[in-house]
This record gives structure tokens, sequence and C-alpha cells, in this order.
């Protein structure tokens, strides 16, 4: 197995390895593997009590998208600025894998930002019933999910900062970016069942 080396001053320490034999890369799918049962277990959850007869519309209305769709193309992009970030990497362009992973953060946290906007003004709480308690719990859930990916963003943006990464040393980066994508996979799934069924069914 083949080890990476991050520079520290003057020494050398090893990180780990590139490429599926790496244990970060191994970790991380795992991890997602996990996660994703999670959330299948959620919308499943979601889905099935949708569609168990109700005395009148599950939910009352269907939700509003004026911030959930722009959010949603907010998500995107950030997913679209990590890539470029890592690819930069890959091609020994450090300027352009900061400007990748800083817009990336930045976006997320706009995401947050508009997530937590649209939490205040839903007519309902986490103990207003089925409907309520499931869309803060999933939501929630990914809202989680967000704030670990952009925690592991801004490690990797201050490892940047300190030069710790090349074309041939960016292991770490793969990860996290391989983490953020599953984020926002996440949340196509969770904008799809949540936001858009509603208007299907009705």
């Amino acid at each position: 197995m083949t080890a990476t080396r991050i520079i520290i001053g003057a020494e050398k320490l090893p990180v780990g390895s590139i490429g599926a034999s790496a244990p970060g890369w191994w970790g991380i799918i795992t991890g997602i593997v996990t996660e994703a049962a999670l959330f299948g277990y959620l919308l499943f959850s979601y889905v099935y009590l949708a569609a168990q007869p109700h005395m009148s519309a599950w939910p009352s209305e269907p939700p509003s998208l004026s911030l959930a769709a722009p959010n949603t193309v907010i998500l995107l992009l950030s997913s679209v600025a990590v890539w470029i970030g890592e690819r930069a990497v890959r091609q020994n362009k450090p300027r352009m894998q900061l400007i990748g992973l800083s817009a990336g953060t930045l976006l997320g946290l706009i995401f947050v930002g508009v997530q937590l906007i649209e939490w205040k003004s839903k007519p309902f709480t986490l103990a207003s019933g089925p409907y309520g308690s499931l869309f803060f719990t999933i939501t929630g859930f990914h809202m989680a999910h967000v704030i670990a990916g952009l925690l592991m963003l801004t490690a990797l943006i201050a490892w940047s900062y300190l030069n710790y990464f090349d074309e041939t040393r960016h292991a770490a980066i793969s990860v996290g970016a391989i983490y953020w994508h599953f984020v926002d996979a996440v949340w196509l799934a969770v904008f799809f069942t949540l936001y858009l069924t509603p208007y299907m069914s009705a």
C-alpha cells in the first residue's frame, strides 16, 4: 500500500493512501451506506403514512416551494463548487482549489440559513402530529449532515491554506467531496418526497 504524506514544517507525516485502497475511502463509503439506510427508513415512514386513509388531505396543503426550490439549486451549486475544488487539486491548481471549496462552503451555509427561515415560517411544529414530526425529523437529520459536511469542508479549506495537498496528496479532499455529494443526493430524495409528491397526489 502506498502511503501519501502531508508536509508540516520540515516533517512529512503519513496520512493514508489514495484511491479505493485508502482506509478513509472505505470508511466514508460504509458511513454513507449506513446513513443512506437511515434516510431510506425515514422516507419510507413518510410515504407509508401518506398512503394511509386520512380524513383530509395529508399534508393539509402542499408545502410551498418558494424557499425550498431555490435552496435546492443552492445546494446543487455547492456540490458543483466542491467538485471544481477537488478537480483543481488533481490538476495542481491551489488557487482554484481554495475557491471551489470556499464557494461550496459558503453556499452550504446559505442553504442552512434558508432552511432555518423556512422552518420558522411553517404553521406546524415537531409536536403538531405525524406530518409535522416526520417533516422536522427528516429535514432536521439532513440539516445535521449538512453541518457535519460544512465542518469537513472548513477543515479542508484550512489545510489547503497550509499547502497540505497537491496533485498526489489529496485523499482527504476526495473523501470530503464524496460525503458532500452524498448530502446533496439525500436532499434531492427529501425534496422529491416531502415537497413534490404532495403536488403529484393532489
